[in-house]
């Protein structure tokens, strides 16, 4: 009976009260974009556990995991009246949509979205520590950072050209005290998606930011704009730094390149999906 209830709704609709949330409240899109990514981004292909597909985030126990600090007050409620609106869509399939229309309302490409997503029980809730944290190892950017991004995205079935690609989302939004710790938006435009991140961190000066907060660095000519660690061990690493440098030169490879991988991240581990129109 679910799956002919969820074949009723009308995901246009859905998408297109999400792209107005977004319209209404610009700021609201980047975290939209970091719900859908937290959502799926708990994936482990050996053990074919996490992933987008139980909707579980929506469970005070994920929601407590460090990575989703700020996001139960903020996108989780958001969304809500959404869910309620609509009869058969699972959380699950309104968190994953909600990341591409929300790409989409920013100026971001089409990405291509499946619906069929069954919510799981709060048993399906993946440990603490499957997501990226922004500093690994000695403070500031270091090997240990970029051995970190691999063990987390290895463990997804991601490749380094892959991690460079999801690293270009933080084009949007920025870092908030109350939430990460750290403080600052990443491009002047955190709400237009672009490949703004890979310019704006290969051309500028980066110095560490001297505060009492946690290590981060800061544009040496305005200290307006940050890097987390994690970002700047891009820079230091060949691998890394070759998709960096492709990214910074060519917009429209890195539109392409990350709708295929934003869609992968979103479908990682889910079964029974549907090739879904939505916009």
């Amino acid at each position: 009976a679910f799956a002919e209830e969820s074949s009723a709704v009308d995901y246009k609709a859905v998408a297109k009260d999400i792209m107005d949330l977004v319209e209404k409240n610009p700021d609201w899109g980047p975290t939209l974009v970091r719900l859908a990514w937290h959502s799926s981004g708990t994936y482990d292909k050996k053990s074919g556990t996490g992933g987008s597909g139980g909707g579980t985030i929506r469970f005070k126990e994920e929601l407590a995991h460090g990575g989703n600090a700020g996001l139960a007050e903020t996108a989780v409620k958001w969304l809500e009246p959404i869910h309620e609106k609509y009869d058969g869509l699972s959380y699950a399939d309104l968190y994953t949509l909600s990341g591409v229309a929300a790409i989409k309302a920013m100026g971001g490409p089409t990405i291509g979205w499946s619906s069929g997503r069954v919510d799981q029980l709060r048993d399906f809730v993946t440990p603490d520590g499957r997501l990226p944290n922004a500093d690994s190892g000695p403070p500031l950017a270091d090997k240990a950072d970029a051995d970190h991004l691999r063990s987390i995205f290895y463990r997804m079935g991601f490749n380094d050209q892959e991690i460079v690609v999801l690293s270009g989302a933080h084009a949007l939004g920025r870092c908030h005290t109350s939430a990460s710790g750290y403080d600052g938006p990443w491009t002047p435009t955190p709400t237009t998606f672009n490949n703004a991140y890979y310019t704006i961190l290969t051309s500028l000066k980066w110095v560490p930011k001297d505060w009492t907060g946690p290590p981060q660095y800061v544009d040496g000519a305005t200290g307006k704009l940050m890097m987390l660690p994690t970002d700047y061990v891009l820079l230091e690493d060949k691998s890394f730094l070759k998709w960096v440098n492709v990214y910074a030169k060519d917009g429209k490879k890195f539109d392409k390149d990350f709708a295929k991988t934003f869609q992968k991240l979103e479908e990682n581990g889910c079964k029974g999906l549907k090739a879904t129109e939505w916009v």
